[in-house]
């Protein structure tokens, strides 16, 4: 081991899920996800994930025609001291009937437990979308539906859904994505039905829950394929949608009823169900 390692702090104004989709694809380690922010950790300078991350941001400011505060700070660290400052980094979380927590921490005795540690396909429930994702499904999903989990991401929504009861697939583009799910599934002794890597568009049943949490632009592309996996009268969960773009997403769902809204910050989740009344 050596002797010292490096912590970069990044405090973002906003964007967070463009800045953590540019991370994922950028570092070759996996980061941790803040309320304001990212921690990313190394053996290495992180210098030139520094100079990254400003061109992405100017990048961005031109893109939106919006001013994005950017703040970093790194630190040499030794190295003796990370394993207990990244554990006490991850702190667990409740959220509905769920307990979401690192392997290292004790598991509820009264709630639903879902053991997640921080990996590259990193969602633990604190961002606001994963979160209300898991307030969805918490109220919507009932033991023997079959759900579709759509960009499974960690797979903690798929781990939420098989706990309740249902039958569970999920899909994701990006292998890594795929390969954690997987992981997290056998962390927590379940097993999805399928898993597999591309679009959604390969799934072979019709669902009766289907959740995707990505975001706005992608569920207007996707509108079409998701409509299609649905069964009659099924519900759709539809998150990481910025508020501003709420609109913008409902235009490809009007034949759908909005049996309710979740909003958690800038963040809107949309409960709909096929078939308007």
């Amino acid at each position: 081991m050596q002797e010292h390692y490096f912590e970069l702090v990044v405090n973002i104004s906003s964007h967070h899920a463009l800045f953590s989709d540019f991370l994922a694809d950028t570092l070759p380690v996996g980061f941790e996800e803040t309320d304001t922010g990212f921690i990313i950790r190394s053996d290495d300078e992180l210098d030139t994930i520094i100079w990254g991350l400003e061109q992405f941001t100017e990048a961005l400011q031109k893109a939106t025609g919006q001013s994005i505060e950017l703040e970093c700070k790194q630190t040499k660290l030794k190295s003796s001291d990370w394993v207990k400052i990244y554990q006490e980094s991850i702190q667990p979380l409740c959220i509905d009937k769920f307990y979401i927590h690192p392997t290292w921490d004790e598991p509820s005795k009264e709630l639903i437990n879902i053991a997640i540690d921080p990996a590259l396909a990193f969602g633990t429930g604190h961002h606001p979308t994963t979160a209300s994702s898991l307030r969805a499904i918490a109220k919507y999903v009932k033991k023997g539906d079959r759900v579709l989990d759509v960009g499974c991401g960690s797979g903690i929504l798929g781990v939420g859904a098989i706990k309740l009861g249902a039958v569970v697939d999920a899909c994701d583009t990006d292998i890594v994505c795929v390969e954690n799910s997987e992981l997290n599934a056998q962390l927590n002794c379940v097993k999805f039905e399928n898993l597999w890597e591309g679009s959604c568009s390969l799934a072979k049943e019709s669902y009766d829950v289907v959740v995707a949490n990505i975001v706005a632009d992608v569920l207007t592309f996707i509108a079409n394929d998701l409509k299609a996996v649905l069964k009659k009268s099924g519900i759709l969960i539809l998150s990481g949608i910025l508020d501003k773009y709420e609109s913008k997403v409902l235009k490809f769902y009007q034949d759908f009823e909005i049996l309710e809204k979740i909003t958690q910050d800038e963040w809107v989740t949309l409960i709909l169900k096929q078939g308007k009344k």
